[in-house]
């Protein structure tokens, strides 16, 4: 049976029209970009393989990753240096991306007339500036490789027979069944695209630990009403202390962007586990640094060197010759600088409360967004119970688990992707190689 593919849009299978004594060499439940990477490499290895959807069409969060740009990877082609990026986790991945790295995937879709391009911090995009272009080089790959695809099709469970599983059990009571079955249902970042931590129960029915997730990579709530003003408003070059109760717990330079809640942007967002942990413990401040290459003295002189240049300006109106001119009332505000106030004017404790919020502008956090706004989710199963270099299950030698079902954190940067990639084309690969 083939699935009928419309380019862009939706495709489906048909569920009742399906032999109940089919056996699939591979089943795959998911079909994100982990799962559709495991079944194209799966198919491509001669495996008769079946993609089970709970939505309509496959790839919903793929579609939205990066604002819809999508980060396919970190083009760092050391893949050691790579790995330091996943911390503590780079001991269970050495292996799986020792087998299919940055390189493996740049080549794939470069080899499906996707161009690539590299940003800052080595984010690799489509030139296309488009998630749809992943998703149509991908959806076209499982066309070509003949995989079936059964769309609205959300699954109960798994089905095992003594040692083994046999299959899965769909919500209809319907059982497909399958030699090898790869779990690709993801974390519970972004439920409205389907990742709800189905796969996290069945894998504790059957055994598997489950560390609890948590929203991951996730944008911060602000309870500074300033902030909501400044909605849209991007930053670059900046850097942001951590600090609680008045100690400071750590700094990062890079990018903000204001929300109409709070903060957010690729340093938001790679900071905010650890924000996380310190909320447990009392109230967190963040003091956003303007100008993290100037010291105090060196920025007070840029100031009176303009206020010299725009001597019978307001100063909300020249300040925006060094800060955005959204910014600018935000810091008159915050100075306690009369609006009308021209430069001339400013004294000279004025211009110190000035360039101690350029250095330093509190914002304190209310709390971190839901698993709604995550990026990814923290948790997953634990490391120990999966052989990275099959992404085998220890507990079931048929069973394979990849991408967010894993309990791996790694920050923003595409680094998430990557791991799909790797740890799909690694199981898809192993599993057909059973037959």
């Amino acid at each position: 049976m083939r699935a009928s593919f419309v380019p862009s849009a939706h495709f489906s299978g048909t569920i009742a029209g399906m032999d109940d004594r089919t056996i699939w060499d591979v089943i795959v439940v998911g079909g994100g970009p982990a799962g559709m990477m495991a079944a194209g490499t799966a198919a491509e290895n001669g495996a008769r393989v079946v993609v089970i959807e709970k939505n309509e069409r496959l790839g919903e969060k793929l579609l939205i990753t990066g604002g819809g740009r999508c980060n396919v990877t970190n083009a760092e082609f050391d893949t050691r240096k790579l790995l330091e990026k996943f911390k503590g986790n780079a001991k269970f991945l050495f292996s799986a991306f020792s087998q299919w790295s940055v390189k493996e995937t740049l080549d794939f879709f470069h080899k499906r007339k996707m161009a690539t391009k590299v940003e800052n911090e080595l984010r690799a995009f489509p030139v296309s500036n488009s998630a749809q272009s992943v998703w149509n080089v991908l959806v076209q790959n499982l066309k070509q490789k003949n995989v079936t695809i059964l769309s609205n099709a959300p699954v109960a469970g798994l089905v095992r027979e003594g040692e083994r599983l046999v299959g899965v059990k769909l919500v209809n009571k319907k059982t497909i069944r399958g030699r090898a079955i790869i779990i690709a249902t993801g974390g519970t970042s972004r439920p409205e695209t389907g990742s709800t931590g189905d796969g996290y129960r069945w894998l504790r029915t059957i055994g598997h630990t489950v560390i609890v997730p948590e929203p991951s990579l996730v944008p911060i709530a602000m309870t500074d009403t300033w902030i909501k003003r400044l909605a849209g408003v991007k930053l670059t070059d900046i850097k942001i202390t951590v600090t609680q109760n008045g100690v400071r717990q750590s700094a990062v330079k890079g990018k903000i962007l204001f929300t109409h809640v709070g903060v957010s942007g690729p340093t938001v967002l790679n900071m905010s586990r650890d924000v996380g942990e310190l909320l447990k413990y009392g109230e967190v401040v963040l003091l956003l640094d303007l100008f993290p290459t100037l010291d105090h003295k060196t920025l007070d002189k840029k100031l009176q060197e303009l206020f010299k240049l725009h001597d019978k300006k307001k100063f909300r109106n020249a300040v925006a010759n060094l800060i955005p001119a959204a910014l600018a009332p935000v810091i008159v505000e915050l100075a306690k600088i009369d609006r009308e106030v021209a430069c001339n004017s400013v004294t000279r404790e004025e211009r110190t409360r000035i360039s101690t919020l350029f250095k330093s502008i509190p914002m304190h956090i209310k709390k971190l967004l839901g698993s709604d706004k995550a990026v990814v989710s923290s948790g997953g199963v634990a490391l120990n119970e999966v052989d990275f270099r099959t992404m085998q299950s220890r507990l079931f030698p048929n069973l394979y688990l990849v991408g967010d079902i894993l309990n791996i954190d790694r920050p923003s940067g595409g680094y998430s992707l990557q791991l799909c990639w790797t740890t799909g084309a690694v199981a898809g690969k192993a599993a057909s190689e059973k037959f």
